[in-house]
């Protein structure tokens, strides 16, 4: 029995309905297909970037008889690193450190000028689920055609289409898969391999595993990822500001919203959006650019096309959804002209991050061309520091190691500098052959292990010395490790 104070709210008439659940089920998205400038430049990006990646192994570059052929590669196994005529080694991985941090502050340049446009159109994420939803409209037709597909039962035609349409997914993910394993090794080798049940284990898990998150990211979780996943909607909004050019609704003029009909009806009632949603419609996130600024927007601004369109059918001005800066929106809502583009992008912001961008790049081409094709380092034994022969005089044993870095074989000129009366012998030679240089040749693009002995008269004290290698190719390039002499009495 119902206590009498005991309001039944499913019988009262002004009660609120209940809020949406917290978790509901994902609606799929279908962007319907739209053209206009921003449209083609997504298809110029996407072809640009696919050609890159799908084409950069097979790309070849002489490199002589000594070194691989291919332009770009990866060779984890001799621990180089190719592209094209640069050859990083181990010990210069401070170029690929720098080429990161350009990458970042790259992204960060780019965000704080133009807003998300690296999502927008570079992104992998949005690269791929660009193609895959290409394969969609190619299969199922158009936004439509695909809600009306979705919605159907489960007949022998739809099961048809959609195993049709999942095998291009797994064939785009598997050349994805293969592409990415072809910078590792060379390209035409390894695909005979591959094809021949001969190539590595690895190289066949790693196609598994990337066809597989390539077809589960792209080819159906596509716009979570933007906006689940990846971190950079919620850094970006530390890179941009009011004076960041970003895909904006002008809300001051598209409101209030009314179909044509209202609008000839009462012009002075309604703003120029006519509620069309073709916006919605061509967004691959699918979200509503009219409610603002929201981390589902990846600045593809195909919304711009589509509304574009729509104002040029029905004899208004464009720009209801624009590339604008917020400062400029606000310019133009209260009677003002909007800047040059170019004015919003050369701002103190952008100039900073473009002068550091460019410091880096600089430091590192300075670096690349300063740098020198031969290097040594040499470390002395620990066990024992040294020995006393038997005429009183002081042997210390060092292991050398000396770096061509070219791709031919050099011979190159070991000294002694700094050690009075001193010579040295490899193990592959007699005491009697001591002098205070030697020569050896050291493998084209390798480094060479010497072991070395170095010899002092009886009264010798314990001393840095200097062990030089000098190149004796013409081109006179040297590098020197410094060491130190131990003998009896050191206390270091």
């Amino acid at each position: 029995m119902r206590h009498p104070d005991v309001i039944d709210l499913s019988r009262d008439p002004e009660r609120k309905p209940a809020p949406p659940p917290l978790y509901e089920k994902r609606k799929a998205v279908h962007p319907k297909r739209i053209d206009g400038p921003f449209r083609r430049f997504k298809w110029l990006v996407m072809l640009v970037t696919l050609g890159i990646y799908y084409g950069t192994p097979w790309l070849r570059w002489d490199r002589g008889p000594y070194a691989p052929d291919q332009a770009v590669l990866i060779d984890l196994a001799n621990r180089r690193f190719y592209m094209f005529g640069i050859e990083i080694w181990p010990h210069e991985f401070y170029f690929v450190a720098g080429l990161l941090i350009m990458a970042g502050i790259g992204l960060f340049l780019v965000t704080s000028a133009v807003g998300r446009a690296w999502c927008g159109y570079s992104c992998p994420q949005t690269v791929w689920t660009d193609l895959f939803q290409h394969v969609d409209r190619f299969v199922d037709g158009d936004r439509n055609a695909r809600m009306r597909l979705d919605a159907a039962p489960w007949t022998a035609g739809k099961i048809a289409r959609r195993a049709f349409k999942w095998t291009i997914y797994l064939f785009i993910g598997f050349w994805t898969g293969g592409a990415w394993i072809m910078y590792f090794a060379d390209a035409p080798t390894l695909v005979r391999d591959f094809w021949a049940w001969e190539a590595p284990p690895v190289a066949y898990v790693t196609v598994g595993i990337l066809t597989l998150t390539t077809v589960i990211l792209g080819g159906f979780m596509r716009e979570q990822v933007c906006v689940y996943m990846c971190p950079w909607p919620r850094i970006q909004s530390a890179m941009m500001d009011e004076k960041s050019l970003t895909v904006t609704y002008k809300d001051w003029r598209g409101e209030r919203r009314g179909s044509l009909k209202k609008a000839a009806k009462d012009p002075g009632s309604f703003g120029d959006c006519i509620d069309c949603n073709m916006c919605v419609a061509v967004c691959p996130t699918g979200i509503d650019i009219r409610e603002g600024p929201q981390i589902g927007c990846i600045t593809c601004a195909l919304c711009i096309d589509a509304c574009d369109r729509v104002m040029a059918e029905i004899g208004r001005p464009r720009g209801l959804i624009d590339y604008v800066t917020l400062d400029d929106s606000e310019r133009e809502k209260a009677g003002g002209t909007p800047r040059p583009a170019w004015k919003a992008l050369l701002r103190p912001r952008t100039l900073v991050y473009l002068g550091v961008w460019g410091g880096i790049g600089l430091g590192l081409l300075f670096a690349l061309g300063a740098r020198t094709h031969t290097d040594i380092s040499a470390a002395p034994d620990r066990n024992p520091p040294f020995m006393l022969m038997s005429d009183g005089s002081v042997r210390n044993a060092f292991t050398a190691k000396i770096r061509n870095m070219e791709s031919r074989p050099r011979a190159m000129r070991l000294s002694l500098e700094g050690l009075g009366g001193a010579a040295m012998w490899t193990d592959r030679m007699n005491i009697r052959d001591a002098s205070r240089a030697l020569e050896v040749t050291v493998p084209a693009d390798a480094a060479l292990a010497v072991r070395l002995y170095v010899i002092a008269p009886p009264d010798t004290t314990a001393q840095d010395f200097t062990l030089a290698v000098t190149s004796l190719d013409g081109q006179a390039e040297a590098d020197a490790s410094e060491l130190r002499f131990t003998a009896p009495g050191d206390s270091e």
